[in-house]
């Protein structure tokens, strides 16, 4: 991918940090509909539908997907997400150039913590800088738990709200920079100074008329911020 910056990051007197979306941008896929589609439980296509298109919240939407897998069924789920997820390209390297750089780096899922702790764990990120939703296999369907809910600025029910954690940082004191893929990244882009976009992100980006850093892997993302590095 050629490099074209079409939203600069500015380095001048805030710090940077990165909110780092999971599924389908530091992994190759969307974990959370690979599970589904490999087990196959009836309906579970008409609830994907409803959640890129935005007619269910990602909270409901996810809540129901996994309701319709059985908790006895724990141990296949969890070996087929961490089996099934490729890292992608350039992950390594964006957090090594994150700590020399000193930008704040964290991730922020929608995704499930019995997939997305084992496969963070060989890249030594602090526990604190990882956010996502938790789960539940004491019943008998799978349940997600919500540690990270909406606060009192959003109604969009995100179930981990990413615009929740971005207002911890304020605009002030930092450039925010968001990296993303998907529906869980629609609300956060907005709130950010800098976007990285790829698949339905880039697509919402257009709708709203927001300007947007297209990646394919994480070399691109570094290539950007080498380029503002070396223009100031």
């Amino acid at each position: 991918m050629s490099l074209e910056i079409t939203n600069p990051v500015s380095v001048r007197g805030k710090k940077r940090i990165i909110f780092c979306d999971f599924d389908g941008t530091i992994t190759e896929n969307d974990n959370i509909v690979a599970i589904v589609r490999h087990f196959n439980p009836p309906g579970w296509e008409q609830i994907v539908d409803d959640v890129v298109s935005q007619r269910k919240s990602i909270r409901e939407g996810v809540g129901e997907m996994f309701r319709l897998l059985p908790a006895a069924r724990k141990k296949e789920v969890v070996e087929y997400a961490i089996s099934n997820a490729r890292i992608r390209a350039g992950f390594s390297d964006l957090l090594a150039y994150s700590e020399a750089h000193d930008i704040e780096f964290y991730v922020t899922s929608g995704g499930i913590d019995f997939f997305v702790y084992p496969l963070l764990a060989p890249f030594g990120i602090a526990e604190d800088h990882i956010y996502c939703n938790g789960s539940d296999f004491t019943g008998e369907q799978i349940e997600i738990t919500w540690p990270h809910p909406c606060d009192g600025n959003c109604s969009n029910d995100c179930g981990m709200c990413k615009t929740t954690i971005i207002r911890r940082f304020p605009s002030e004191a930092y450039t925010r920079i968001l990296i993303g893929d998907s529906v869980t990244d629609f609300e956060g882009a907005k709130l950010a100074d800098v976007v990285f976009a790829r698949s339905h992100l880039i697509s919402k980006c257009k709708e709203l008329g927001l300007p947007y850093n297209e990646f394919e892997t994480f070399h691109d993302v570094i290539a950007v911020l080498k380029h503002e590095e070396d223009s100031h």
